[in-house]
């Protein structure tokens, strides 16, 4: 009998690459300690971006390091004690923000951002709940009128590779999104974008059409991969499996699977937050992003959730609960008419790279062991891609792009 593929992790990644490899016929078993979906897939800011093809570091963000840490909107923190893994992590990120890295990373974000859409669209097919995925704008809103938006590098890589940009001011912003405040006196709008209306329900309509399919979903603590005769063991807290081929989809809990397998990867746990705003009171057209206080917006079912925050620390530190308290009032800001009486605040962990791109692919010395994490900001948009990517190469179907930009030894140096 043939050993299913064992995906350990079963976020957007995960259940992406099942379904990708059921479709190709083959049998597949999925491993998560917890619900498909519900962990940091659950929590992003619902935004489905084709162009989110910008990576993190940018030229000439090292000087705005001292304002988004200390200035008024704080979107960026760092605990004390994440600060040895921190420097040298932020030293490789500061290298790869210029202008010739900047124009090669995002040309390798864009063939995993630009299918994400049609992609969603046709896994959620037949499943009756088509309607999650919703076609709109992305609105970055200025506090300025920013008539030079255009200019900057990241609209013009966009605009370079075929986005549909405008530049709008106070007066059409005010028409296109009524619940945005006036103190808003410019925005650039990302058209060809789609918004996820509820991330959690996606992933769980996801794991049920892939049963369908024949995956397997076992619920089980993964503790360890082990190195047998014929492939891997997982061990788990309740059982233990054996597989030839084992995809590792754990976001930020990946590093410390490989770590004891001789494999150590400069991935960040890069935290994020939001607030969701049950009985909101306003709606929102699109998803906006407040681009001073570096937050996304969007409504969904279960109404307005606004996401953002950037928090490195260990990956079982405590919430911050002072970020609840800053991003109430930057929401309540943003839109003056927003009922904040009932909230749900919520914390995640992304797994970044200072490259801003995932790892994928086999690891060189370690045969049958792909990688499937990384994804930073962008897992809700490369998820789908990714998948695709992972069952063409365990089918041995050569992928129709260029992956030597998520190879797994990109990090490490020659001897």
């Amino acid at each position: 009998m043939t050993q299913p593929i064992t995906i350990l992790g079963a976020g957007a990644v995960g259940l992406c690459t099942a379904l990708s490899l059921a479709e190709r016929g083959q049998p597949v078993r999925l491993i998560d300690r917890g619900d498909p979906g519900q962990e940091t897939s659950f929590g992003n800011a619902g935004v489905i971006s084709p162009w989110s093809i910008i990576p993190q570091s940018m030229p000439g963000i090292w000087k705005k390091i001292p304002s988004l840490m200390f200035g008024p909107q704080r979107p960026l923190s760092v605990r004390a004690a994440y600060w040895p893994k921190m420097i040298p992590w932020g030293l490789s990120f500061l290298r790869n923000g210029t202008t010739q890295r900047v124009q090669d990373i995002a040309g390798a974000m864009e063939p995993l951002c630009a299918p994400s859409i049609d992609l969603y669209r046709r896994h959620l097919q037949g499943t009756g709940q088509e309607h999650l995925v919703q076609d709109s704008a992305y609105v970055h809103a200025f506090r300025s009128e920013n008539p030079d938006a255009l200019q900057g590098l990241d609209y013009r890589i966009r605009a370079e590779k075929g986005a549909d940009l405008e530049l709008v001011g106070a007066d059409e912003l005010s028409r296109i999104e009524p619940a945005l405040s006036r103190e808003f006196k410019a925005a650039v709008l990302v058209h060809g974008q789609a918004r996820a209306l509820s991330p959690g329900k996606i992933m769980t309509v996801l794991a049920e059409k892939a049963k369908t399919l024949g995956v397997e979903i076992l619920r089980d603590d993964i503790q360890s991969l082990r190195r047998v005769t014929e492939g891997w063991e997982v061990l788990c807290s309740n059982a233990s499996y054996r597989c030839n081929k084992v995809i590792l989809a754990m976001g930020a809990w990946s590093a410390e699977l490989v770590n004891p397998l001789g494999i150590s990867v400069p991935l960040a746990v890069e935290r994020g937050y939001h607030v969701e705003f049950p009985a909101a009171g306003v709606e929102l057209q699109n998803s906006v992003m407040d681009v001073d206080a570096k937050f996304v917006a969007s409504s969904m079912e279960d109404g307005l959730r606004v996401a953002g925050q950037a928090e490195f620390a260990a990956i079982d530190a405590r919430e911050d609960p002072s970020k609840k308290s800053r991003m109430m009032a930057q929401a309540k800001a943003a839109f003056p008419d927003l009922n904040t009486i009932e909230t749900r605040f919520w914390m995640g962990r992304r797994p970044s790279f200072p490259d801003s791109l995932p790892m994928i692919g086999e690891f060189d010395a370690l045969p049958g062991l792909f990688a499937g994490f990384g994804h930073s900001h962008y897992g809700l948009m490369m998820a789908p891609k990714t998948g695709e990517l992972l069952a063409e190469m365990l089918t041995d179907t050569s992928p129709n792009i260029d992956c030597r930009p998520y190879r797994t030894n990109r990090f490490t140096r020659a001897k």
